[in-house]
């Protein structure tokens, strides 16, 4: 076995890029070198490298095989030009049938040989997010510009070169050399394997793996933190992110000035966060601390306060920036910004920011009615949910949308409510994120999220295997954790189609030719319209799309569930059974569904639906219709098929009835009281009788348990 060592070493790579690169190295070499590997390679990657280590076999011996050429009889040319491709001689031809064949025998190919081969094509056409062209005409392109190739294998370079051409590729060539600190340990050193390679690194104060610069930043600054009796605010993509600006990460704490000390902490933390990647601090109780934490990338001799002292001028002048934006929207109502999203394009296909707050205001009343929440000020929370877009501290950051309309609208008066719903219906953003709790926010989140999904359904921007550019499946998670989290009971269906007809209307105004096209398509894929005139648009009800939307939800659940290690089939089966757009009733019938079928007289039942619904699959196609439930009570000759009949009317009234008291278990209760008269059927029934009106009226039974069972949920598509 061999050790192969890999670095790429070039100025600074872009931090969020620096992790999907070493992936992407690691993953190539192994698709280049698969025969070779041991074991797959492990990737590293930094502020100024990217490499990979792996073992290797010290060769591979390839089989031999035939490659077939072109026809007996066909030009030299091509003969030739086939020969020239494999590098072979017309000696090493023989004819088979009516075609030349070229047989090349197996060979031992040696890991150094493969790897300098491989990596040249590799490093050239590395997939970089971005790239840059450097050097004059060469035709190399790298996210930064390369400046050494290392590669050793058991202690020696594997030599290959990048140049293809004259002054192509910088002159870049492999060898054993790499280089540590810019400024604490210039020069380059020699390395043999990657043991060395990592021990010589941190003497010249480069640590090499990015979660142990990671643990340095999250310990060095907590531990600074606790000595003034002060906690860091967690921020574990920011130390990401720093662990890649970084080769020597030193922590150190500064002073942020009293004068600053009044702005919202959000403000403060988006400040530091996002110009200079600052750490916020906070005491015990939870509010600001005057105190902020940075990570140097040297250890100066100073201890640090040079740095400490620049990085407080500048951070003077980033809050005194904030400070202006906060006094300067402050001076206007919340409700002065709205005018301006007229300006402000949403969506090309959907309109304005002002035309989507009309829609919000008009669908988030209808929910906040649907829950019983306060409509006057859920309307009014929703007209005011997005005038901060307009807001200056905003433009600047827009990490702050929400949160700024919360503090402008509590300091203009604003019901305590509003102020909240404002700047909770972005909420969940993720999944670690809370969701409202309070009747108006809800409903204003809720209105939020409808719309997103409805709006870019109506458009045809629904997400795809590939992408979800408008982050919809986000939204429809956000909907299915306020609903479950809630406990709340919300018919999706005129939620759906309230939101489809402000949608349409906005589509029309927009642009009357666009929506013209949509009821084309629309009408082409034979879904089911209705169009009606009203105040000179053209409006859309559309119950198959909103059926789209539910079944979308639905799929989302079926993740979530998933995530959570619940039985995603029973959920599928209860949704596939009913109309019902109750997400917390489906939910309740799907854990009445799954205690009865892993109960043991749930699961004989299950297996004798399995075979009902087969025969009847098999006799209907037969006869070429489906069979309905209209048995005739004298054709049960049988005890059996009589004592059958007889427990499916009566489960069958019970079932309709619990179900609509939404007492799901008594229904499943009633559902068990079948497999006694079930399994007796298809123990002394024979279902296909000689006798024609026999084997129909047996069939017509059939169908009378699938009804029934299925009334509950479709349990066909309950895994076995």
């Amino acid at each position: 076995m061999a050790e192969l060592l890999l670095e790429l070493f070039c100025e600074e790579i872009p931090a969020r890029m620096q992790a999907r690169a070493a992936e992407d190295l690691a993953r190539l070499f192994a698709d280049a070198c698969a025969a070779l590997l041991e074991a797959p390679p492990r990737g590293f990657y930094g502020a100024r490298r990217i490499g990979l280590t792996a073992q290797l076999k010290p060769s591979v011996a390839t089989e031999g095989k035939e490659e077939r050429g072109p026809r007996i009889g066909a030009p030299d040319q091509a003969i030739e030009g086939f020969l020239k491709k494999h590098g072979a001689t017309r000696d090493a031809l023989k004819g088979e049938g009516q075609f030349w064949v070229l047989s090349k025998p197996g060979r031992t190919l040696e890991a150094r040989a493969l790897v300098a081969e491989a990596m040249p094509a590799l490093i050239r056409a590395f997939p970089w997010p971005t790239s840059m062209r450097w050097g004059g005409t060469s035709s190399m392109v790298w996210v930064r510009p390369l400046k050494r190739i290392l590669c050793v294998l058991d202690g020696a370079v594997v030599p290959f070169t990048l140049t293809q051409g004259a002054d192509d590729g910088h002159g870049l060539a492999s060898g054993d050399v790499t280089e540590g600190h810019r400024i604490m340990a210039p020069g380059a050193f020699a390395v043999r394997n990657f043991a060395d390679y990592k021990a010589s690194l941190a003497a010249r104060h480069v640590v090499l793996a990015a979660e142990d610069r990671a643990r340095m930043i999250r310990d060095g600054i907590t531990a600074l933190a606790a000595a003034e009796g002060l906690e860091v605010v967690p921020d574990e993509a920011l130390i990401a992110e720093v662990a890649g600006l970084v080769e020597w990460p030193v922590p150190l704490l500064g002073r942020i000035d009293d004068a600053f000390m009044d702005l919202p902490p959000e403000v403060m933390r988006t400040t530091m966060r996002v110009n200079q990647r600052y750490f916020a601090l906070r005491k015990k109780d939870g509010t600001a601390a005057p105190r902020f934490a940075l990570v140097a990338n040297i250890a100066a001799p100073d201890g640090g306060a040079a740095i400490i002292a620049g990085n407080e001028r500048v951070l003077r002048a980033r809050l005194a920036d904030a400070r202006f934006f906060w006094d300067l929207d402050r001076k206007q109502k919340l409700e002065s910004f709205l005018p301006k999203l007229d300006s402000v394009v949403f969506h090309a296909k959907l309109g304005t920011q002002g035309q989507r707050v009309a829609r919000l205001e008009n669908l988030a009343g209808l929910i906040a009615e649907k829950l019983n929440a306060d409509a006057t000020l859920t309307q009014r929370a929703a007209r005011l949910a997005k005038a901060d877009l307009a807001s200056g501290m905003v433009g600047e950051f827009p990490e702050l949308q929400g949160v700024m309309g919360r503090y402008y609208a509590l300091g203009q008066g604003e019901d305590a409510r509003v102020a909240e719903a404002i700047a909770a219906h972005y909420c969940p953003a993720g999944a670690g994120d809370a969701v409202p709790t309070e009747g108006v926010a809800i409903a204003v989140a809720l209105a939020d999220k409808i719309d997103q999904l409805v709006g870019f359904f109506a458009v045809g921007e629904k997400p795809t295997g590939s992408g979800d550019p408008f982050a919809l499946r986000r939204a429809a998670l956000g909907v299915i954790r306020i609903i479950r989290e809630n406990g709340l009971h919300l018919e999706f269906m005129d939620c759906f189609d309230k939101s489809w007809r402000l949608v349409f209307a906005a589509l029309a105004m927009n642009d009357y030719g666009k929506a013209q096209n949509h009821l084309a398509d629309v009408r082409k894929e034979g879904i089911e319209t209705t169009l009606e005139a009203s105040g000179g648009f053209q409006m859309l009800e559309n119950k198959a799309t909103a059926r789209q939307l539910l079944d979308f939800l639905a799929e989302r659940l079926r993740v979530q569930l998933r995530g959570e290690g619940a039985r995603h089939d029973v959920v599928t089966a209860v949704f596939g059974a009913t109309p019902d757009d109750d997400l917390n009733r489906l939910l309740a019938r799907a854990d009445a569904v799954r205690g009865f079928v892993e109960s043991e007289a749930g699961a004989n039942l299950l297996a004798a639906h399995r075979r009902a619904i087969n025969i009847l699959r098999i006799e209907e196609k037969r006869d070429g219709h489906a069979f309905d439930t209209g048995y005739e009570a004298h054709l049960l000759k049988l005890p059996e098929e009589a004592a059958l009949a007889a427990a499916l009317e009566e489960a069958g009234t019970r079932i309709r009835l619990d179900i609509e008291a939404e007492d799901f278990e008594r229904a499943m209760e009633a559902m068990a009281g079948l497999r006694a008269p079930v399994d007796a059927f298809f123990e002394k029934v024979i279902v296909n009788d000689p006798a024609p009106e026999l084997r129909r009226n047996r069939l017509r039974l059939l169908a009378r348990l699938r009804a029934a069972m299925d009334a509950v949920a479709d349990f066909s598509k309950i895994e076995a």
